[in-house]
């Protein structure tokens, strides 16, 4: 067998979203798995619509989720003389037929059709015209199209996904291949670009199901051997829907804002669709091309659940060194306009596992590096007036007992006992003391346990928090 080649193919006409990425995260995996080729390419010939900056989005995007092409990018636009030149083969090989209709007549066909309740088909009006005929028009300078002669028998293929799925010929639309300024139109461009590039499988979603007939008998009528199609299934929201603005973020660089590290985001979006058996969730790039294959995808709708992808991009958080998490816990503070000079990988560390986004991961480094950053919340307020005189007596002996360790003396271990030693002697709870330097610290109850969050915050910074919050 030949060396496998797969394409991704988006249009810069937007930006990159879920379904597009997921298209292509499986495209890339079913390329490494096999020791295939993964090339990108920009199907920019709708010149009114696609931007250089739609393009360089989704180049970001790919590159964010670590999705490395091999070939490419390659702009489709640039081969414009090879889909001419193979659509007027097919004019010349009478597989063809140049059409003079007029948009004023396809309107009035389309209406009768409406109707008389039946659905439009073109009629084949120009379908035999003669060569003299033609000329002669043309030379006229009447605009024509070039409309593709569509077989009348079946057209069938093994779908990897969804089996066998046939069309009759005689139910399709001769199509256009060629507009009337020479430009081909996008089924005769991409199959003309995926014989070029020697596409072995054509992985893409299921909405284009219905351009795959058309594609097959342009194939079959160029002489070329058709890939392997495998349709994925659609991407729907929580509510079954298919997704869209309303149920969130669509753009992928939307979740990098959004606080969502790539390989959590990349594993999230492998699971749209597609088993590795086991009931396995989590997966390490290595394992998801090892175990990845099309026999696999499923061929129901996936759902994409936000609440989902936070629970998976908190496992990430949780297992990713804190030096990983440096440049974009950085990127979010400088957002924030939190200030330090700190070292922060001891922080990171300390907080990571109780953040389910990058986003709640540098608040909560924000307020344990920069004072100004530490402001109570509902609950801290109710502790103290709970407490009342308590509050200031207790934030009192912890002051005394903590002042007493040296910047050697200042870790977690000593601090637990100091203050364990503290509560014991001066007959305080356990929890009225360390609950108040805990909100003296962070501004909230919750956080890791008191003796770690002195010893990230830093000596010098818990004493002076404790006292502003003592006095």
């Amino acid at each position: 067998m030949s060396q496998t080649r797969v394409r991704f193919a988006p249009s810069p006409t937007g930006y990159l979203h879920v379904g597009g990425a997921r298209t292509a995260l499986f495209n890339w995996l079913f390329a490494r798995n096999t020791g295939g080729v993964f090339i990108l390419r920009i199907e920019d010939t709708d010149k009114e619509r696609s931007t250089d900056e739609h393009t360089q989005v989704i180049l970001e995007g790919m590159r964010w989720l670590g999705l490395t092409w091999d070939e490419g990018p390659y702009f489709q636009g640039e081969y414009a003389d090879r889909h001419r030149a193979d659509a007027e083969r097919l004019l010349a090989e009478g597989k063809a037929y140049r059409c003079f209709c007029t948009p004023a007549e396809l309107d009035a066909d389309r209406k009768a059709a409406g109707a008389s309740g039946g659905a439009f088909r073109y009629g084949r009006r120009c379908a035999d015209l003669d060569a003299a005929t033609v000329a002669e028009r043309t030379a006229r300078g009447e605009p024509s199209v070039v409309r593709f002669r569509m077989p009348d028998g079946e057209i069938a293929w093994d779908d990897a996904v969804h089996g066998r799925i046939s069309f009759q010929g005689r139910d399709l639309d001769d199509l256009i291949i060629l507009r009337s300024d020479g430009s081909a139109i996008y089924n005769m461009a991409v199959v003309s670009d995926d014989i070029a590039m020697a596409i072995t499988h054509v992985i893409r979603g299921d909405d284009h199901v219905s351009n795959t007939p058309k594609q097959v008998a342009l194939y079959r009528a160029l002489g070329a051997p058709e890939p392997v199609f495998a349709h994925v299934p659609m991407i729907l929201g929580t509510d079954g829907k298919k997704l869209s603005k309303r149920h969130g973020a669509t753009a992928v660089g939307d979740y990098q804002d959004l606080g969502i590290l790539p390989g959590a985001m990349r594993n999230f979006l492998a699971l749209l669709g597609w088993s590795p058996g086991e009931d396995l969730e989590i997966l390490p790039e290595e394992e998801m091309i090892r175990r990845f294959s099309l026999e696999a995808i499923q061929s129901k709708p996936a759902v994409f659940d936000t609440a989902k992808l936070e629970w998976m991009n908190a496992q990430y958080l949780s297992r990713v060194p804190a030096a990983e998490l440096l440049d974009p816990v950085r990127r979010q503070l400088e957002r924030m306009g939190a200030a330090t000079d700190r070292a922060l990988e001891p922080v990171i560390d300390a907080v990571k596992a109780r953040s389910r986004t990058v986003i709640q991961l540098a608040e909560q480094v924000a307020v344990r590096v920069d004072r100004n950053r530490v402001r109570p919340d509902a609950k801290a307020e109710s502790l103290k007036a709970k407490l009342g005189e308590a509050w200031s007596r207790n934030l009192g002996a912890a002051l005394a007992a903590l002042d007493g360790l040296t910047q050697g003396e200042w870790t977690a271990a000593s601090l637990e006992g100091a203050l364990r030693a503290t509560a014991e002697s001066n007959g305080i709870k356990l929890g009225d003391l360390m609950q108040p330097i805990r909100v003296a610290l962070t501004g909230g109850t919750v956080s890791e346990p008191v003796n770690e969050l002195l010893a990230v915050v830093g000596r010098e910074e818990s004493l002076g928090r404790i006292e502003a919050a003592r006095q």
